[in-house]
């Protein structure tokens, strides 16, 4: 009888559809997308024979079959050296020679978005401290920021939407406004803005939180919920104080508009006006929609944060009334059912953290698989448009996984986002 926790092999010739199955040896050794998997067909089973191992690993609490005879021996040591290049003449290893270099290639643009995203964060911490010292000088950083997201969301074909490893966020309030503008920037591209109409847009999303500036941190870092009504009124004044911060500065009357108008809902529940959806400037529209977004993403007490499914799920199902049904569906469009940050589990039921999204193709992500046979730091990355057999199955909370899970896949607190401009280069020309 076959014991719980115990390893199990089973011989090559043993093997059969419904076995899960780890191949112990290096990834880039086999034609598979993964080292474990459940078996779905011929296909593959004689694709696992022709790899010559003797015996292959498999879990019988994960499998819907179970071979006739099993082996409890250790495994046979791996033939492959560390280090020692493998080259091959068959077409399925040689497609998986240039998935390695696609995942290559996009670990390193991610490197340079990385990079970009500190630059861009350094432009926020300026606006926070320098506004009202040096606005010239800060307004032009603005400037120069918000340029190269209207160039990259704008004025090109697809825009990768990546979500920033934990190195680069914290949790400062310039990373919510970072957060807004580029998600908005995003929607602009679905919306057909002008150049021009982008560019107010950046800068409202930047600017729609300045009135916090002048709202003491003992009221900022409360929760909501805690709020006594002087405080909750309190906070509500910034609106008001960044219209007056914003006519300092001299930006445009759009832009005054989009701080004034961020939080007025569509259904008139909003404030400081209680506008409808009518009385409300598109671009402050948009605006509020990716604003209470990301506040529910990243609330001030993150123990209360939804993950970007949930908070997409919840704004459709519940509060679809509060806002510009076009704006709305064309974000879900934008960033899929799973955005990045999402944690989920895919068709072949391996665990799988999103950590990009092509706008145009958001349902085909790029995925960092849990693999425990493979270390974190060289993680299997997976291009869901190019691994058409491998789908979304669904999202998993990050408090649900286990541990070693967690600790693997190592699921952001509070999602911050950055965007890759032109595929294969730098991020919006910031790196």
């Amino acid at each position: 009888m076959l014991q719980q926790g115990e390893v199990h092999y089973v011989a090559s010739d043993q093997l059969r559809v419904g076995l899960f199955i780890h191949i112990d040896l290096p990834w880039f050794r086999h034609p598979f997308t993964l080292n474990s998997f459940k078996i779905r067909s011929e296909d593959q089973l004689r694709e696992l024979r022709a790899l010559k191992q003797p015996r292959f690993r498999f879990e019988p609490d994960r499998s819907d079959a179970m071979p006739e005879t099993t082996e409890a021996a250790p495994p046979p040591e791996a033939v492959l050296v560390a280090g020692e290049e493998f080259v091959s003449s068959d077409p399925a290893n040689q497609a998986k020679q240039a998935r390695i270099r696609q995942i290559a290639e996009f670990r390193e643009r991610v490197d340079h978005v990385e990079k970009a995203f500190v630059k861009a964060a350094a432009v926020m911490r300026n606006l926070n401290r320098n506004l009202l010292s040096r606005p010239n000088e800060t307004v032009e950083e603005m400037t120069g920021l918000v340029g190269q997201m209207v160039t990259a969301f704008l004025e090109h074909p697809e825009v990768a939407l990546h979500v920033m490893s934990e190195k680069c966020g914290g949790e400062e309030v310039y990373f919510h406004s970072l957060n807004t503008s580029i998600l908005a920037m995003m929607l602009a591209k679905g919306l057909e803005y002008s150049a021009d109409d982008g560019q107010i847009l950046g800068f409202g999303a930047l600017l729609h939180d300045i009135g916090l500036m002048e709202v003491p941190d003992r009221v900022l870092k409360k929760r909501p919920e805690e709020y006594t009504k002087p405080e909750r009124e309190l906070r509500a004044l910034h609106v008001e104080y960044g219209v007056k911060l914003g006519q300092k500065l001299g930006v445009k009357k759009e832009v005054l508009a989009i701080i004034a108008q961020h939080h007025e809902m569509a259904d008139g529940s909003g404030y400081p006006l209680a506008l409808k959806l009518e009385k409300i400037l598109p671009q402050a529209r948009l605006v509020g929609l990716v604003n209470y977004y990301d506040n529910l993403c990243n609330p001030v007490d993150i123990q209360q944060a939804m993950t970007p499914h949930e908070a997409l799920s919840f704004m459709f199902a519940q509060r679809r009334s509060k806002f510009d049904a076009q704006i709305l569906q064309l974000m879900i469009r934008c960033l899929g059912v799973y955005p990045p940050g999402s944690v989920v589990k895919l068709s072949n039921e391996a665990l799988a953290l999103v950590v990009s999204v092509n706008p145009q193709k958001p349902l085909r992500p790029w995925v960092l698989v849990y693999d425990p046979a493979v270390p974190k730091e060289e993680a299997i990355m997976l291009d869901l448009e190019k691994e058409t057999d491998i789908q979304i199955g669904k999202a998993i909370r990050p408090a649900m996984l286990p541990p070693p899970v967690s600790a693997y896949l190592n699921p952001r607190k509070r999602v911050t986002y950055f965007f890759d401009g032109k595929p294969g280069g730098a991020a919006g020309g910031y790196a």
